[in-house]
């Protein structure tokens, strides 16, 4: 930090982030730095504030698919890195799928958020990617619901033809900003080439998702640079992960990092992009770590899964899902004891429209 601790308010901080004004590097830094827990509560009560300021009491829910747990790429932290033979891998096929984004929508999801790893299936085809480009718009027809594509580190001549097969999100994880950091996470992966992608598929009217994970060796200054760079990207949802170590990676043996980092950078987002979506996700600690991902600001639930639908998670792979605890019947009650509501769909999909609006405005 390059101020003091002493020349900052927390009060002030606060204040400033509620009535609309942009929040110095520093100050963002002090925030990140909190350590006491009636100053840690006073951020997410002003989270909490800025989110019942722009969003009401709703809370918009994703369904999860994990379509294929194959992938060619090496993550550091990642269960399903290609050189991981400690596990069964699955590939569903157009069918289970349809059927899996049905039981979803009919369980009362706001969006299917649909995800592969870089499944050498899909990157090495003569056809490209048009199985999956298949698979989305008989999802969409279906359904009828908004789709998010988290289909790894596409071509970029493949956005408009995701565009065109229904989906309105495309979602592709920098996990931290800092590119020395990123080389060493994601080996033999071009940090620019990933997030220029992004920029691209805004620009071809598609809604971009950010994500920090937390824990991997990260310094506060580079989660201030992560939000810097979220901030110049204009993301329309932007969320944090604390990591989970995975067996059979490299990373297995790392600390799990405290469940208030997770909830303070949380917190922060909602300062810095208070009228954003950022969630809540079942996939870290299950159903247990809900209530203080809502009390710090969160306005979506991701990682939705049906136990029928015999598909995995990402970060706790299994967590919750065959108790049934990741479903919208089991989160109802949660919302409630908070005073929240699910959203309704046609809500989330005026918001959507909104949204492309501007990005159409924007490029004009």
């Amino acid at each position: 930090m390059n101020k003091n601790i002493s020349m900052f308010s927390l009060e002030d901080i606060l204040s400033k982030a509620i009535a609309g004004k942009t929040l110095s590097r520093s100050e963002i830094l002090y925030l990140i730095n909190l350590k006491k827990s009636h100053e840690i509560n006073s951020l997410y009560l002003a989270a909490r504030e800025l989110r019942q300021k722009y969003f009401g009491n709703a809370v918009f829910l994703y369904g999860f698919m994990n379509l294929s747990t194959h992938c060619r790429n090496n993550c550091l932290f990642c269960l399903y890195r290609k050189e991981n033979h400690s596990l069964k891998r699955y590939r569903k096929n157009e069918r289970e799928i349809i059927d899996a984004a049905v039981a979803l929508s009919t369980s009362g999801v706001n969006l299917l958020d649909l995800t592969t790893g870089e499944d050498p299936f899909f990157y090495s085809r003569t056809d490209g990617f048009e199985p999956l480009f298949q698979i989305v718009k008989e999802v969409k027809k279906n359904t009828g619901l908004p789709l998010m594509a988290s289909f790894g580190c596409l071509k970029e001549s493949d956005l408009k033809t995701l565009l065109k097969a229904g989906a309105d999100w495309y979602a592709c994880y920098q996990e931290t900003h800092n590119v020395l950091l990123f080389n060493r996470l994601r080996a033999g992966q071009d940090y620019y080439k990933r997030l220029k992608l992004k920029y691209r598929a805004a620009g071809y009217g598609l809604l971009i998702e950010e994500g920090i994970l937390t824990g991997v060796g990260e310094l506060p200054d580079d989660l201030a640079d992560s939000m810097a760079e979220m901030k110049k990207l204009a993301a329309q949802q932007v969320r944090v992960m604390n990591f989970i170590p995975q067996k059979g990676t490299p990373m297995q043996a790392f600390n799990i990092p405290h469940k208030q980092d997770e909830l303070i950078i949380i917190a922060v987002l909602r300062l810095l992009f208070p009228d954003r979506l950022i969630p809540a996700s079942l996939d870290v600690y299950g159903i247990d770590g809900l209530r203080n991902m809502l009390n710090a600001g969160a306005n979506v639930i991701t990682s939705i899964i049906l136990p029928q639908s015999n598909m995995a998670g990402v970060a706790q792979s299994s967590l919750d899902i065959q108790k049934g605890h990741r479903t919208v019947e089991a989160i109802t009650p949660i919302l409630n004891e908070l005073g929240l509501t699910k959203a309704a769909t046609d809500d989330y999909i005026s918001w959507i429209l909104s949204e492309k609006k501007s990005l159409q405005k924007n490029l004009i």
